[in-house]
């Protein structure tokens, strides 16, 4: 077989995709998977060997915060630190939020996150875009994202006053152009007006510990914003994907509109499925590195969200990396309110989701690869270039080691955070090759990639979807 120069094969692996199980050998030429086949013969220093390992498409990750401004600070990660990191841990794509400002438009937005991330990403990367105010001008540009600059999907928060949070009316008119233009709209589901009194009120009374921070956004306020958002889209004919979903309540709306025949969609993230409300009463302020929002929920949520994860009722797994320091998390030691929300989780995502519900027997290595790799794809606009293992898709892959063990410690991480809320957690199954578009990125836990190597990925316009 003639093979290009710049070419790379993965020999020996199990093959897994969202629907399929089988041993063969990939070649990858020029960024692309172009042969798969029981042999592919050749030696030498762009062979890989895949022998009594798995091999998954590169996982993505439709949910990050790299170099984003909050709380009077900005995220220890950048997109060098975020996807050198994100990288080592499995993942080959992310989806990181531009934020709009308001009265700016949609368009300086996207340049200014496409400047934080141009020469730094070692991953390939695309871009959601929030939306800030409901001004015609920033309405009228939604369709010119989605067409001409390959943004399908638009955050509105419903929470965060005074900061980020946008009226039901803004979340009607987005919807509404995303229903006419092919665009899908996320939400962040928590009645932020609410919150404002209810975390005056504790401050008003003294009580300025981390735990506050969970016991002033109670899950009824994310339940309430859940349904709310669900109806808003039912209305107006959008599809709507549900964010960082932390609790039962929230889940059981969607499972109810999906019921009603909406495109409705929800994410989870790991620290929901492993993290619960006893973490925010730690010693010496650690609490504090817990603090995120929605918050983290009575442990019994847990398994009620990955009962869902296994019945196909929450979609997507993201890990809403968000990190800061220790340092940057004391700006709230003296009133839990200025606590920047957020933790470390980009780098190990996958390998908290392979461990709960994979070696926890909730779900086969297909649905794995499904929640954590194509289903994002197909939502965010990406898919087949992204997502799966095929002929003409991008050489994205993860050889992965099931009986490999590590422990999870900020002390070992490649995140810059100096935290980690899952520290001293054990994970069976581990990456030991991550290879983006043909490129070796990380080998047995080491990086050995090129930063500024990511390329920016247009997404296409949102189509429904059954997953």
């Amino acid at each position: 077989m003639e093979r290009t120069a710049i070419s790379t094969i993965v020999k020996g692996g199990t093959i897994v995709t969202a629907t399929d199980k089988f041993v063969a050998d990939i070649l990858i030429e020029n960024g692309t998977i172009t042969t798969i086949a029981t042999s592919i013969p050749g030696t030498g220093p762009d062979v890989v060997d895949a022998s009594g390992s798995y091999v998954f498409p590169g996982f993505i990750d439709p949910h990050t915060h790299l170099d984003m401004p909050f709380g009077g600070t900005v995220t220890a990660d950048d997109f060098a630190s975020g996807t050198a990191a994100a990288a080592l841990g499995g993942t080959t794509t992310i989806v990181d939020f531009a934020l709009h400002t308001k009265g700016d438009s949609l368009a300086n937005a996207l340049k200014t996150w496409e400047k934080k991330a141009a020469g730094k990403a070692s991953i390939d990367y695309a871009f959601h875009l929030t939306i800030a105010d409901g001004r015609r001008e920033t309405l009228e540009e939604i369709p010119l994202m989605i067409e001409r600059e390959g943004v399908n999907s638009f955050k509105c928060f419903m929470a965060y006053k005074h900061v980020l949070q946008v009226d039901d009316e803004t979340i009607f008119r987005v919807m509404q152009a995303a229903a006419k233009f092919g665009g899908l709209v996320q939400v962040h589901a928590e009645n932020g007006d609410v919150i404002e009194v209810t975390v005056k009120e504790a401050l008003d009374a003294g009580h300025t510990a981390p735990k506050y921070h969970a016991l002033t956004r109670p899950v009824q306020l994310e339940m309430e914003a859940t349904a709310r958002a669900i109806y808003l889209a039912e209305v107006s004919g959008s599809p709507l994907y549900v964010v960082h979903v932390s609790s039962a309540g929230a889940a059981d709306a969607i499972s109810d509109g999906r019921k009603r025949g909406l495109s409705i969609y929800g994410e989870t993230c790991p620290q929901y499925l492993v993290c619960d409300t006893s973490d925010y009463d730690r010693p010496d302020f650690a609490g504090a590195n817990y603090v995120m929002s929605p918050p983290l929920r009575d442990k019994w949520n847990q398994n009620v969200l990955i009962g869902k994860l296994k019945n196909g009722e929450l979609q997507s797994i993201g890990s809403d990396h968000c990190s800061f320091l220790c340092e940057q998390k004391e700006l709230g030691k003296d009133d839990f309110s200025k606590i920047p929300n957020g933790a470390p989780t980009i780098e190990d995502r996958v390998a908290i989701v392979y461990e709960r519900i994979v070696n926890g027997g909730v779900v086969g290595l297909n649905q794995f690869v499904a929640l954590t790799s194509t289903n994002p794809a197909k939502l965010f606009g990406l898919f087949p270039r992204k997502g799966t293992i095929a002929v003409g898709s991008d050489g994205d892959v993860v050889v992965w080691d099931p009986n490999a063990s590590r422990t999870i410690s900020a002390s070992t991480h490649h995140m810059k955070a100096d935290n980690s809320i899952f520290e001293g957690m054990t994970v069976k199954g581990t990456p030991r090759y991550v290879i983006s578009r043909g490129r070796v990125l990380a080998k047995d836990g080491k990086y050995v990639g090129e930063t500024g190597k990511g390329i920016r990925q247009k997404s296409a316009p949102f189509r429904p979807v059954q997953l």
